[in-house]
């Protein structure tokens, strides 16, 4: 199928078939492929990197439900994303598992398709405390993949992070029906942070080596306002790295895929790998190829984004597929977004005025 270019006003590359938009680039020539969709705000968990207690508490205020995109609105969004070039949709929250009837959303994103007719990669990130309920489903449903959440192997420390007394062996259940459900391969995220979890890093490397699963440590991130992110707390990736060599050798990995955010490790005697997502001391912006969708329907187009894009008012205010196109195409195309290349030159205190998204509210 061929491609040309044509002076349409949005920038996009257009199949000359159908008039449909595709291939979108940034003011950094990064392209769009990977579209991560918040359907929730809310989430049973209190963990203390994203929705502490003291601030999420029975007082907040969560979206009311009419406020939410419904799940037509939401395939709607992804069918347009797309034809832009998305091939990767990724539900988060809150916790996504919450959302009432999430297999009907995740059936409608099932069947579409992108221009050269391939089915999405539909993935979604939990803590894990619905799949042994929901796993079958949500397979049953077009569900690719899933990514689940675990930060300790301690039942007192995981029940501290997630401070809503929720046991770790409930967790790690979920995760093994999540595998005889086929949601494969299932990555696991944990989030370290110097002085809480970071002595869990050989006892975690070595429960999963050797598992069907990848493990993925990722540094503890200034996302948000509420979380009480010190620099000091982050454990770089790299001493990650020579933690677990000094007791499993490991060997690096090039990128199975342009753009991940995952740099990949393996084990020398051959059981299995590891991923390290390092936004604070190895910045991976000039490949950032993700954008996100909030709750209520703002696309922004960063995790640390001060500001979205409402594309709910465009929704709700009858436009049409060519003008959403449009909007998305405007909104990308003008992206420069380089947030975690340029922290290090800002000073703490330019940092705490800087105004940034919870990431409860706009997933991970």
């Amino acid at each position: 199928m061929s491609i040309t270019h044509n002076d349409r006003s949005d920038g996009a590359v257009r199949l000359p078939s159908t008039g449909m938009p595709l291939a979108l680039t940034d003011r950094f020539r990064r392209p769009l492929r990977d579209l991560r969709i918040s359907i929730t705000d809310r989430c049973n968990f209190r963990c203390v990197y994203c929705m502490p207690k003291e601030v999420f508490g029975r007082d907040y205020a969560f979206l009311d439900r009419n406020e939410l995109l419904s799940f037509e609105e939401i395939t709607r969004i992804a069918r347009v994303a797309a034809a832009h070039g998305v091939h990767k949709i990724r539900l988060t929250g809150g916790e996504p598992l919450l959302r009432r009837g999430i297999e009907e959303l995740i059936s409608q994103l099932a069947e579409l398709r992108t221009p050269e007719g391939d089915r999405l990669d539909i993935a979604l990130t939990t803590n894990g405390s619905a799949l042994t309920v929901k796993a079958a489903a949500l397979k049953a449903a077009g569900l690719t993949r899933v990514t689940v959440s675990v930060d300790s192997l301690d039942d007192e420390l995981f029940q501290k992070m997630n401070d809503v007394r929720f046991p770790v062996s409930r967790v790690l259940d979920g995760i093994d029906a999540a595998h005889e459900a086929g949601l494969g391969p299932i990555r696991l995220n944990m989030v370290v942070k110097r002085g809480l979890n970071d002595g869990e890093i050989i006892d975690m490397a070595h429960r999963f080596k050797g598992t069907p699963y990848t493990l993925r440590f990722i540094e503890y991130m200034d996302v948000g306002n509420t979380n009480g992110w010190s620099l000091d707390e982050v454990v770089p990736s790299s001493e990650v790295v020579e933690r677990i060599n000094a007791v499993f050798p490991l060997e690096p990995l090039g990128e199975a895929v342009h753009g991940e955010t995952a740099k990949r490790w393996r084990y020398a005697d051959g059981s299995g790998e590891i991923g390290l997502i390092s936004s604070v001391t190895n910045a991976f912006c000039g490949t950032c190829n993700r954008a996100r969708i909030s709750t209520e329907g703002r696309l922004f187009t960063c995790l640390f984004a001060s500001e979205g894009h409402d594309l709910r008012a465009l929704l709700r205010g009858g436009a049409s597929d060519d003008e959403l196109s449009a909007a998305m195409a405007s909104i990308w195309g003008g992206r420069e977004d380089r947030y975690s290349e340029i922290r290090s030159t800002l000073t703490p205190e330019l940092r705490e005025q800087r105004k940034r998204i919870e990431m409860s509210y706009i997933g991970g």
